[in-house]
Parts: structure tokens; C-alpha cells; sequence
């Protein structure tokens, strides 16, 4: 049985409630039978009527059926439903007027008519309509007119405003002619700019004010259209205006007028419609506005000023730091070569350790960067405080110097706390050197660790607090030096913001103390007077027990070779090559790109890779990307991302879980082997645990 060609199943295909109606009427016993059957002449164009915003009628065959849409209902008012009804059977009381104009419809020919006068009973009694429509003939496919297409717009309001309008122009002028009179004085006097105007635009009257400020005369204003005097760039803007003026009583509009000499002027406008006119005065704003100008460049100017003295005192200070332990990487290295070289592979050990202190300690500073600026991820985890402020205490001493006595007060029964233990003891070195930095003389540096229960009550120090009622660890660094004034304490968070000269302190410390302890929950305060400072941090407490930690090495016994296969994805080639090197060691087998579209079309050869290594910040694709690419492709692989920080956008929960894993940049032998290890749920590869050798 062949298809119907026509089916009636969602036809109309037009959105709206006319569409919803045609589908859901029984056509089927109507006269033009189901939709399935209609000729496709008639479904064309009813379609065409129903995704119409404009209002559109049709009638149809000959008993005229009425088809209509949306926008055409309102006319009909409290009649009947129309749909499928006979034309003149729903508005008999113009059949009179109508039926010539439909004939000539049906006779092939297209007819408008405008501002056409007619009675409708909408609400069952005669009202005075005006409408503008049009009367098209619709064909079926032979070229035979099967029935006319009305298109309509009601401009019965128009014609009634327009009406209005006439009437009243003669009376209006002669009243804001009277008025004018008794305001002469003013108007010939003010400073402003005055004018009065049809609402058509054509001004009618022009005060000096408007000589004065745009050198066009009265005589030259009076009976031209304001468009005449306006910017041309602003000509738009005048219409829109306009037209929001017929519907409000009153406006506040700038606009650019040319003077008479081909000036540009800005003149800030209060328009109100009152009498049939309207009444603008205006003010000429050009100088307040140039002088703003100037004066937003002037600040942009020192905006720009102190953002290059601040940048000179960043640089400064940290090419201080890291060029100290640039020094303390390459001279153990060089070192190293020369011992090898001489064949004292004896002291190799020492100068490796020194290397990696110092590359540590460079880490540690891009930490503190980057979680200044919120970008560095913390390693939140519960932390013996005790035993974190007990470890700094070598550190405190060669960093205070002989001339000050460091004191420190760790009692028993310490709270663990919730926090990034290393980030901690930035933190705490970072107040001590400050604080050493107040005692040029020499005095006394005092570390003090207590609990604290943290009621609503609390008294807050000076400073940036925000602290909130809980459970705290307060670590304190006092000294005894001359203090902070108050203007220092309420900047000594900011960023930049340093007492020292430029090249000696970047101004990050206390403002990274401060943003470390924003993202970890606690708080910070400042009190100080005359014989000292203290910093106070608030850590809040931890409900879980502290664990120890002890630093991993590689083992240096072989490892049982695997079969499973690595792709490492690095633009840095240095890295790249160490970690390929690394895994080799490790027994994988290893492919490796050096960019985003390398590696995706590695993954779509035919090897099939177990695992994917690949940095973050990679040239085209990304490492997000890389790592959608091949989860698509290989649903079982497990992926490490590598990051000098944590993007946001690779640390999105949809992405991380238990295959997916991220390291941070830079991270040690150890411990990449050990996310591998735990990723790869391999046994084969081990850390060496000092706490369990022999």
C-alpha cells in the first residue's frame, strides 16, 4: 500500500494555539474532509498564515471557510469560534462593504485598501473600527482561485490621534503662545538652551541660550526639524526618543549638536510633553565632559604608574630569592661534575642533597605565588601543629640571626589542625623574618602555640579578620620591636605593600599569609603597640589525627618489566625526556609527544595505551582535551595530569575520579612513581620506605 504523501500527523507544522486548533478540529465531518485530503495549495499557505506574527485571514473553497491565526483573534472579540465557519456567516455586518472587494479577490485580482472605515459587533453592539488590509486571490495547483488571503492592521487609534492632532494644532499654538509670554523673562535670560517643538520635530520657538551656546539664530531654527542640528551619528537615537516621549511624560537625553560654525557640541536634554508640545532645556556639557576624559587618563596615567612601581618592587625581591637559589642548584652541580671527573664519587651524595634543598626552597616560592593569586591548589590534610612548629625551629634560628633570642612555646595536648603543612610553615618562617626585619637592634622572637574555642564574642585584633566561631589552633609570632602604625596595619595585608626598600621585600609575604588563610578556613589579625608586634593565626581544628609522613627515594634494586604501555604528552622537552626516562626505568613501555595534536593522533594508531601522562598546558589541544580524546577512545585508560598549577578546568568533578589523577609541577621522583603505582595498582613498583629498612 503506498505512503501517503500528505500525512496529517503534526500538520500544521506552525507553533501557536491557531495551529494546535486546526490539528485538533474534526475535519473529517466538515466539508473539506480530513487534512490528509486537502489539496496542497490549501496547506501551503495555511501554513504560510499560521507562523505569521501579523494578522492574516483566509477563506477558502466556496462557502468561503475561515481559517485564521493568532494574531488575527483579537479581532474577533466574544464571537463565536470562527475556524471552519463561513466568512460573512462570522461578520455579517459587513458583508455589504466586503463582498465587491472578495469578488475581485475571486476574479484573480489584488487589492489595499487603506484606512477603510468599518462596523464591527465584536461585543454584540456597532464600534467604529479603521483598519488597513489587503485582498489577495490564492490558486490551486491548476491556476484556479480557490479563495482570497486578507492581511490586516487595525489603525483605529492612529486615525483617531491623527484626527485629535489636526483638530487641536490650531488651539495648542495659540495656548503655548500665551504661555510663551509669561515666560519671557525667562527664557530670554537663562543660560540654558530652550526650545519648543511639535512632535514631529519641527521647532517652533528657539530661546538666546540656543543662539548663545550653537550660533544658529532664531530665524534660522524656527520651522526646520531639530534632526536638522543634530550629530548625524545621533540621528537614530533623536527617533528613538521620539517615539518613548508619546508614551512617558518626561526624558533625559545627550546629544551631539553641530553649532553653525561645524563644532561639535554635547548638550544634556530634559524634555517634557505637556500642552500638545514638546519643552526642552538643555545644558552644554562638552567642557565637564572633556574634563572628565582628562581626568579618567590622568588616573589611568598613575593606575599604570603604580602598577609598574609594583611590578618593580615584585621583581625586585624575588629575583633577589630565586637568584640565591639558582646559585645553591648550579654550583652542587658543577661541583658534582668536577668529583666525577676526579673520580670522588664519595661526595656526590652532599652536593645532590644541597641541589634539591634549593630546588625545593625555589618550589616552595612559586607555591606561595601562585596560592597568593588562588591558583595553587592546597594539600589540605590533618597536621600534627606540635610537631610542624617543633621542625621550624633550626630553620627559625639561622634565619633570626645571633642577635635575637628565639623563644618558643609549643605546650602539650597541641590540636591537630586542617591545613597545607608546608604552606603552614611558609606562613610562620614569613612573620619570624618580618619580625626579625622590626629588631635591626636585636630582642626577642617569640613563636606561641595555644587552643582556642572562638565564640561570637571574640574581640578581634586589628587587620583582616573575618574569623568565625569554632575551634582553633592560635599560633602567635611576637617581637620586640618599635611596632606598626595604624596606616601600616591597615595595609599590611595588601599586595606590594612593603616598608622596605625596593629590591629587599616584594610585599607578597603578608598578603600570601593572608590568602593562605582565607583558603584554609582560619583567619588572621595584627595587634601591636609600643614594644612590639604579634601576628596571630587562627588554624581551624582537625577531627582527624595527624599522620606521619616521611620523605619516599627511589629504590635502587630493578624492576620486573611490564607490558603496559605510557604515552607522555610535554612541550618542555627537559621534562619530557626525564619522565619518559623515568618510566622506562619503572619497566613501561613509553611513546611520547611533544603537543596536543601529536598525541591525539598517537592514541588513534594502533596501539592501545594503559596509561596517559600528559601536562595541562599544552600547545592546541590541551591536556583536558588530550584526556577527553582518549577516554573516548579507550574507556579503560588512566590518565595523570601534570600541572606547574591547578587549572580550574582540569580539576572540574566530572573529569576527576578514580581513573584520572593530577601532580603538581614540581614534584619529586618519588612521588611521581607513587601516583603511577597507585594509579597503575602495580606491585611491582615500590618506594623505598626509610622508617622500614633494615
Amino acid at each position: 500500500m503506498a505512503e501517503d504523501p500528505h500525512p496529517s500527523q503534526g500538520f500544521p507544522h506552525a507553533p501557536g494555539l491557531m495551529s494546535a486548533r486546526v490539528r485538533d478540529f474534526d475535519w473529517a465531518s466538515h466539508p473539506l474532509g480530513p487534512i490528509a485530503q486537502w489539496p496542497d495549495a490549501l496547506r501551503m499557505v495555511l501554513d504560510l498564515i499560521l507562523s505569521s506574527h501579523f494578522p492574516k485571514s483566509l477563506a477558502w473553497g466556496e462557502q468561503e471557510f475561515m481559517f485564521y491565526n493568532d494574531a488575527y483573534r483579537p479581532f474577533l472579540g466574544d464571537k463565536p469560534e470562527a475556524l471552519g465557519r463561513p466568512l460573512f456567516e462570522v461578520w455579517p455586518e459587513v458583508r455589504d462593504e466586503l463582498r465587491p472587494i472578495a469578488e475581485r479577490a475571486l476574479a484573480g485580482e489584488s487589492t489595499y485598501h487603506r484606512d477603510k472605515l468599518l462596523l464591527l459587533k465584536r461585543y454584540g453592539y456597532p464600534e467604529p473600527m479603521v483598519f488597513s488590509f489587503s485582498y489577495s486571490p490564492v490558486r490551486d495547483e491548476r491556476g484556479v482561485v480557490r479563495g482570497w488571503l486578507a492581511t490586516m492592521m487595525e489603525t483605529t487609534q492612529v486615525q483617531h490621534a491623527q484626527q485629535q492632532l489636526r483638530d487641536m494644532a490650531a488651539a495648542l499654538e495659540q495656548q503655548v503662545a500665551l504661555r510663551t509670554a509669561d515666560r519671557d523673562r525667562l527664557w530670554n535670560l537663562s543660560d540654558a538652551l530652550m526650545i519648543v517643538a511639535r512632535f514631529d520635530g519641527t521647532i517652533v520657538a528657539a530661546n538666546p541660550g540656543w543662539t548663545a551656546a550653537l550660533g544658529w539664530t532664531e530665524v534660522e531654527t524656527v520651522g526646520r526639524h531639530i534632526r536638522a542640528f543634530v550629530h548625524r551619528e545621533d540621528a537614530s537615537a533623536l527617533d528613538m526618543e521620539g517615539a518613548l516621549l508619546r508614551n512617558v511624560d518626561q526624558r533625559h537625553v545627550q546629544m551631539r549638536f553641530l553649532r553653525s560654525d561645524g563644532q561639535v557640541r554635547t548638550i544634556r536634554w530634559s524634555v517634557v510633553a505637556a500642552d500638545g508640545f514638546l519643552h526642552a532645556v538643555g545644558r552644554d556639557e562638552t567642557e565637564e565632559i572633556e574634563r572628565t576624559r582628562q581626568l579618567n587618563d590622568t588616573q589611568e596615567r598613575l593606575r599604570q604608574g603604580q602598577k609598574m612601581e609594583a611590578i618593580g618592587q615584585l621583581t625586585g625581591g624575588i629575583a633577589h630569592d630565586f637568584n640565591n637559589m639558582l646559585q645553591g642548584i648550579v654550583l652542587p652541580l658543577q661541583l658534582m661534575q668536577r668529583r666525577l671527573a676526579q673520580g670522588r664519587t664519595q661526595e656526590v651524595g652532599g652536593y645532590i642533597d644541597a641541589a634539591l634543598a634549593s630546588a625545593r626552597r625555589a618550589a616552595s616560592l612559586t607555591q606561595r605565588l601562585l596560592a597568593f593569586s588562588r591558583r595553587q591548589p592546597l594539600d589540605v590534610r590533618p597536621t600534627d601543629m606540635a610537631a610542624a612548629l617543633q621542625g621550624l625551629e633550626s630553620m627559625l634560628r639561622s634565619s633570626c640571626g645571633e642577635n635575637i633570642a628565639l623563644a618558643l612555646e609549643i605546650p602539650e595536648g597541641l590540636w591537630s589542625v586542617q591545613t597545607d603543612r608546608h604552606q603552614l610553615e611558609n606562613a610562620v618562617l614569613n612573620l619570624a623574618i618580618n619580625a626579625r626585619d622590626a629588631m635591626p637592634g636585636g630582642g626577642t622572637l617569640r613563636l606561641q602555640a595555644a587552643n582556642e574555642e572562638v565564640t561570637s564574642e571574640h574581640g578581634s585584633g586589628r587587620g583582616r579578620s573575618g574569623l568565625q566561631p569554632g575551634s582553633y589552633v592560635r599560633v602567635s609570632v611576637s617581637d620586640t620591636g618599635t611596632g606598626m602604625t595604624e596606616d601600616v596595619i591597615e595595609r599590611a595585608f595588601d599586595p606590594f605593600f612593603t616598608t622596605k626598600p625596593i629590591g629587599q621585600g616584594t610585599g607578597l609575604g603578608l598578603s600570601m599569609v593572608y590568602g593562605y588563610m582565607r583558603q584554609t578556613g582560619g583567619a588572621v589579625e595584627i595587634e601591636s603597640g609600643p614594644g612590639g608586634s604579634t601576628v596571630h593565626l587562627y588554624l581551624p581544628r582537625s577531627e582527624q589525627s595527624a599522620g606521619e609522613e616521611a620523605p619516599g627515594t627511589l629504590s635502587p634494586e630493578p624492576l620486573v618489566r611490564r607490558r603496559d604501555s605510557v604515552l607522555v604528552v610535554e612541550d618542555d622537552a627537559t621534562v619530557r625526556t626525564l619522565v619518559v626516562e623515568l618510566l622506562r626505568d619503572l619497566g613501561f613501555q613509553v611513546m611520547h609527544a611533544s603537543n596536543g595534536s601529536d598525541a591525539m593522533a598517537l592514541l588513534s594508531g594502533a596501539l592501545q595505551y594503559d596509561l596517559l601522562v600528559t601536562d595541562v598546558g599544552l600547545p592546541g589541544p590541551n591536556g583536558r582535551q588530550v584526556a577527553d580524546f582518549a577516554r573516548e577512545r579507550l574507556p579503560a585508560i588512566r590518565v595523570l595530569l601534570m600541572t606547574g598549577y591547578a587549572e580550574r578546568a582540569a580539576m572540574s568533578d566530572d573529569l576527576m575520579g578514580a581513573a584520572m589523577e593530577l601532580i603538581v609541577k614540581p614534584f619529586d621522583a618519588p612521588a611521581f612513581v607513587q601516583k603511577v603505582q597507585q594509579m597503575m595498582r602495580c606491585e611491582e613498583m615500590a618506594l623505598h620506605d626509610p622508617s622500614r629498612a633494615d
